[in-house]
């Protein structure tokens, strides 16, 4: 499951036509000396009229200073003087402040940009209480335990705590506890580890559902640190809300009150987002006191090609290209640099692309970039780190994995290919430049996209906005169920425990208890069953038994993908990419869970589909928008993926498109609609040969426009238009969720539909094109191959709606379309385990 390292042994791909370059790449120029400053770095890449004509905003940031405080006295001694050993004199403000609290017993949540010193904020509050217990009569003493979204953090984590706390002997005994660790190691761990790293699957499916063997460890518990817990969103934030109260319920009955640290990117009201997801009153630290160099912000658009898209609509060179251009350029300057990238596949095309056209001025300047990404070995991604941070390694092609705090300094410069989907991703990204306080030079590629069209072409949306809310529901039945289960195996749940778990517990009991999977006694309610209840949900996943990916030659088993992205992922005819390799779906038996593929290299990616229908189940809310309506409740969708796209790897050009055979499939889910009336439809000038067109124009947009508004990717959710809808009689647009119960994305549209329906009207008028393109009203995953389609139409329909729009409160969303459908990337069926017939 694992890569080698990237520069060292990626296999050059050949390409079928020539990439599109703009300027041979010059010598690298001299690495010693002063550094050249961001502006400078920049002037050098824009060089040249096409390539300054790509720049459509720059945004200088001055530096700040730091401003010191210092630590609680009730820190020990022995931590202060290891942190001074580390040299670190004096602690910023916002340590100090989250420290105090956590001293007080506060749950605290320090939400600061990136390298403020977060890290320190909590581990000097736990160290210092570990040796506190350390000193205890029972010889455990007290305990932590670190909760990071994935292994490679956790495992990051524990060097930087065993450097810190190594002046401190074997008081200190950190390990980190996952699906990694040996099974000879599990049990030292749960005796003797006094701060356990792990993550929320192993906390869901290891230690909770086995507490007994863990409690001497969770009797002792006093802190709970969450780490990027900004991270925690949509469903998979829900279901980690849940496996926490699950937490601290079991530490109820073990008579500890572990109090919650949580570490957060900037974030819009962290306070709230973090009570959200402990269920606890959370007190922030945000007021950032850490120094910060000269950042130079710039927003970048590829050019025009002379190709041309479904319905001959003009395409942009990709952010794929583009970004492998720069980091070219950056590294023949010699500027230490990461390209992020959204996908493995485009992380490893980029390194490719650039180490072909380094070669091409220098063979040794190939070596010096590589890509990064989740699945290479421990010693493989730290050989990584170590080479870019020596400058053995001047570039890295990296997905999100580099993104979460993994300690990577001494970067000059970051390019993010494509908007990572929310402004708390992007300042993160960003924040990985400079890192030691320098000055650093960050540059947004946009996509051939409209939420990326509209940002580089309307700056204040990033640098005039606050980041995004953290959205997630814990209260969706989909997602509490399986946790209720879970947690009477744990322990019986009784008539004390309900509140813990949220208000829709009552109307969840006894639907378990009628299919059998909960028993109700005079002391609580049962498990009922032989299976382990913890396996009825994958917190990260949409349910279902999980689909096996096999090489047919072989029998070699590569991989799994989730049941509810099957039919979108591994398709007969999908290009699967593993390791490295390139393997194409030679048959999808979805009887079995099996996907039989064979090793290939072609030269295109793949692009399911889908048709989709929806129903309304119940209406929550409804504000008269005019003479229309906006509307906010239960959907069941319908989903059939029908066939899928070849686009060509640089160009994204489409070569061609092949049907597919496969069964439908329902979600029952939650959705925002909009209804317009005949009148409204006269005032704006549309009549019945543009409306269809109109209404799928606008779906479109407002699903690529939603992600500014809420915390989520266009492919979490799914959308339909119709121009006479059964159920509203009307025209109808409607965007939905793309998860079973609701992920809360729709919610956020509701409230915020004013502004988010204003900012589609205006990503598609201000769009450059003549009739529609990607860049404003075209989806990438348009089940109707983005026909039919009418862009015009779209803004005075919009413009219509909006001009009876209430002034301020009653808000909501806009939608996509049936007979025009835009499916989620991963429509999620409806599980396998109990939930009622629709959400609430």
């Amino acid at each position: 499951m694992h890569d080698a390292l990237g520069a060292l042994s990626v296999t050059p791909v050949t390409h079928s036509e020539p990439m599109a370059m703009n300027h041979r790449p010059r010598r690298p120029t001299g690495e010693t000396g002063s550094r050249p400053s961001p502006g400078e770095v920049l002037d050098r890449l824009s060089r040249g009229e096409s390539r300054a004509a790509r720049i459509t905003h720059t945004e200088h940031m001055p530096a700040r200073e730091g401003r010191h405080a210092v630590w609680p006295h009730r820190i020990r001694a022995e931590v202060i003087a290891a942190v001074e050993q580390a040299g670190i004199e004096h602690p910023w403000a916002h340590q100090a402040e989250a420290a105090e609290h956590a001293l007080d017993g506060s749950s605290v949540v320090i939400a600061t940009g990136t390298a403020s010193g977060k890290s320190l904020a909590y581990l000097t509050p736990v160290l210092s209480t570990l040796l506190d217990g350390s000193e205890a009569a029972n010889g455990r003493g007290a305990t932590a335990l670190y909760l990071a979204p994935t292994k490679a953090l956790a495992a990051d984590q524990r060097r930087a705590v065993r450097a810190l706390a190594a002046p401190l002997g074997n008081r200190i005994r950190p390990a980190v506890y996952d699906g990694d660790t040996p099974v000879e190691e599990r049990e030292w761990v749960r005796q003797y580890a006094n701060y356990v790293l792990t993550n929320p699957d192993m906390l869901h499916r290891g230690i909770l559902p086995s507490h007994p063997r863990w409690s001497s460890f969770l009797r002792s518990l006093r802190y709970v640190v969450v780490d990027e817990c900004h991270t925690y969103r949509g469903v998979f934030g829900s279901h980690v809300a849940q496996v926490l109260r699950r937490l601290r319920r079991i530490c109820a009955r073990y008579g500890s009150e572990p109090v919650f640290l949580l570490a957060s990117a900037t974030s819009a009201e962290p306070a709230l987002a973090a009570g959200r997801l402990t269920g606890l009153p959370v007190t922030e630290v945000a007021d950032d006191a850490s120094p910060r160099g000269e950042l130079v912000f710039a927003l970048w658009e590829p050019p025009l090609t002379e190709l041309h898209g479904e319905q001959g609509a003009p395409v942009r060179r990709t952010a794929t290209a583009e970004t492998a251009d720069l980091l070219t350029d950056l590294t023949v300057q010699g500027v230490r640099s990461v390209a992020f990238v959204r996908s493995r596949r485009g992380a490893e095309l980029i390194s490719v692309i650039a180490q072909e056209r380094l070669a091409e001025v220098d063979r040794s300047l190939a070596r010096r970039v590589a890509a990064y990404r989740g699945g290479y070995l421990p010693e493989e991604r730290r050989a990584l780190e170590q080479a870019l941070h020596s400058g053995e390694l001047l570039g890295l092609a990296a997905t999100t994995a580099l993104e979460l705090g993994v300690d990577v300094s001494g970067l000059d410069a970051v390019v993010i290919a494509g908007y990572p989907g929310t402004r708390a991703s992007l300042w993160q990204q960003a924040g990985r430049a400079g890192r030691s306080g320098e000055g650093a030079l960050a540059v947004l590629v946009a996509r051939d996209d409209p939420l990326d069209t509209f940002l580089v072409h309307h700056p204040e949306a990033i640098f005039q906005q606050p980041v995004e809310s953290t959205v997630l529901d814990p209260d969706n039945p989909y997602v509490l169920a399986p946790h209720l289960c879970a947690a009477a195996a744990e322990l019986p749940l009784t008539d004390a425990d309900l509140a813990l778990f949220g208000p829709a517990v009552p109307g969840l009991l006894p639907q378990l208890e009628s299919a059998g999977l909960l028993r109700r006694r005079s002391t609580g309610w049962y498990w009922t069953r032989r299976e382990r209840a913890a396996d009825l949900t994958d917190i990260r996943g949409g349910g279902g038994s999980p689909v096996r990916i096999v090489e047919a030659g072989t029998g070699r088993l590569l991989g799994t993908v989730d049941e509810a992205a099957s039919h979108t992922a591994v398709h007969e005819g999908a290009v699967h990419l593993h390791q490295g390799r390139t393997y194409l779906v030679r048959e999808l038996d979805l009887k079995d869970s099996v996907a039989l593929v064979e090793e290939a290299n072609p030269p295109y990616s793949t692009v399911a589909r889908d048709t989709t229908s929806i129903s309304v189940l119940s209406t929550d809310t409804e504000i008269p928008w005019g003479a229309g309506r906006l509307c906010y409740g239960s959907v069941e969708v319908t989903n059939q993926v029908v066939s899928f796209l070849r686009r060509r790897l640089i160009t994204g050009e489409v070569l061609g498109e092949t049907k597919l055979d496969l069964p439908p499939r329902t979600l029952r889910t939650r959705a925002v609609w909009w209804t317009v009336t005949e009148d409204q439809l006269d005032a704006a000038r549309i009549n019945p040969e543009i409306l269809g067109g109109a209404l799928h124009a606008a779906e479109h947009a407002s699903i690529g426009m939603l992600p500014l508004f809420a915390t989520c990717d266009r492919w979490d959710i799914g959308g339909v238009s119709v121009p006479l809808h059964p159920d509203t009689l009307l025209p109808t647009v409607f965007v939905y969720d793309g998860h079973p119960g609701g992920a809360g994305f729709a919610e956020r549209a509701f409230h915020t539909a004013r502004a988010w329906l204003d900012a589609t009207r205006e990503a598609i008028a201000s769009c450059e094109c003549d009739a529609g393109c990607p860049s404003c009203i075209q989806s990438p995953k348009c089940g109707n191959g983005n026909d039919p389609l009418h862009k015009r139409g779209a803004v005075r329909l919009l413009t219509e709606l909006l001009r009876g729009a209430p002034d301020e409160g009653a808000e909501g969303a806009t939608a996509e379309g049936a007979p025009h459908e835009d499916a989620p990337d991963s429509p999620a069926g409806r599980p396998n385990l109990p939930g009622p017939a629709a959400a609430p």
